[in-house]
């Protein structure tokens, strides 16, 4: 029913992940490359069409539409009286880490993770305690005992998951989630989740917020249709906290700090992402997962150096570029400058990230082609360079 064999030419159009030279390919930033879902276009274009734009509140068919969403795909209907309307998940975990913790208290995340946490919570004074996630070089696994020991620190207050995790693309399973949530409870630590990976997923996804109830008294869950939408410019998120007292707080806190006003496009758009994109989102992962093939087949034939850490969620490949070099940094700048292809250095999520680069793949298959191809074009020179 929709085409993800064709893309828009975004050079020029105020688009932060193709503000490149002509002659070069940005696979960076999460932001898909595919043409929005028709449904969501029609629903900016009714909105429009109103000619009137004043001041809005998100109401009963918003939040009806996030609980719907989840019933449906994820198999858990969230109450709406849990939610929250928030103009985007990053600024709502940043009024979090101001809102629940205090100047000087520790956040605990799980490196390598989504770098913008540690903006989240270094810019506000607080500080970051990672528990870093174990690599085996085939894949990422939770050492629970570190954990344990971390969050037992008095001084750590927070902890950050990401679910599904941004960038290794793993889904946290129903176990993993429930282990978590209990040592949170019993070191009196709260939970934020962010979960805004969640629909582009290739096996079941839990949300955090489905847990039996004892377990979720201390939790907070960002969601959004941005990524799974590719919508990120409508800036619509939704906080969504079952305990009525964090709930008031978190709610204190995003209001004080005018987060939660939605601009006039925000609910139409989530609205119609929401009841009318389910085949839209099938589709699409479809494509992805064809995209992830031809990568896998790529490397194993081309770049045998370069190892794929398989992946269970999002359009994000975390490849282990180690055997080529252990500063990512310096080789996603050699690959940019020789080739044009512009990934995302692994060293800026912290842990082991300098061993990775990450990749977006959600582009049409043409586009995965011309990427790989400048990848093996940059890593054969990277590889000579370096022989020298």
């Amino acid at each position: 029913m929709y085409d993800f064999e064709n893309s828009i030419d975004r050079r020029k159009t105020d688009s932060i992940k193709w503000d490149v030279k002509d002659n070069e390919l940005p696979m960076w930033v999460a932001d898909m490359d595919f043409k929005t879902a028709p449904e969501i276009v029609e629903a900016i274009h009714e909105k429009a069409d109103q000619k009137i734009f004043g001041y809005e509140e998100a109401g009963k068919a918003y939040f009806n539409a996030v609980a719907g969403w989840y019933e449906k795909e994820h198999d858990f209907r969230p109450q709406t009286d849990w939610m929250m309307f928030v103009t985007g998940v990053v600024p709502a975990i940043s009024s979090i880490v101001r809102r629940v913790t205090s100047i000087g208290d520790n956040v605990l995340v799980q490196a390598p993770v989504y770098n913008i946490f540690y903006n989240s919570i270094v810019n506000n004074g607080r500080h970051v305690v990672s528990s870093d996630l174990v690599f085996d070089n085939l894949a990422y696994q939770i050492d629970f005992k570190d954990l344990d020991e971390k969050l037992s620190d008095p001084l750590t207050t927070l902890m950050i998951l990401c679910n599904p995790h941004n960038p290794v693309g793993k889904v946290w399973s129903r176990e993993e989630l429930t282990k978590i949530a209990e040592l949170c409870n019993k070191h009196h630590v709260k939970l934020l989740s962010d979960e805004i990976h969640g629909d582009i997923t290739f096996k079941p996804y839990t949300p955090a917020f489905s847990l039996d109830k004892d377990l979720v008294q201390n939790l907070m869950v960002c969601v959004s249709p941005s990524k799974t939408f590719n919508v990120a410019a409508i800036h619509a998120a939704t906080i969504i906290v079952p305990n009525e007292n964090l709930r008031e707080q978190v709610s204190r806190g995003i209001n004080s700090e005018e987060l939660a006003e939605p601009n006039s496009f925000a609910m139409p758009v989530t609205i119609a992402a929401y009841e009318k994109g389910h085949e839209w989102v099938s589709e699409l992962k479809q494509q992805i997962l064809k995209n992830k093939q031809l990568v896998q087949e790529f490397l194993a034939k081309e770049l045998p150096e370069v190892k794929l850490v398989p992946s269970e969620a999002t359009y994000l490949l975390w490849m282990d570029t180690g055997a080529i070099s252990d500063d990512s940094k310096e080789l996603a700048g050699f690959i940019r400058s020789k080739t044009g292809l512009y990934l995302s250095s692994g060293d800026v999520y912290g842990g082991n990230g300098y061993d990775f680069l990450r990749m977006n793949i959600a582009c049409p298959i043409s586009t995965v082609k011309d990427g790989l191809n400048r990848l093996k074009q940059g890593i054969d020179m990277k590889k000579e360079s370096s022989a020298k």
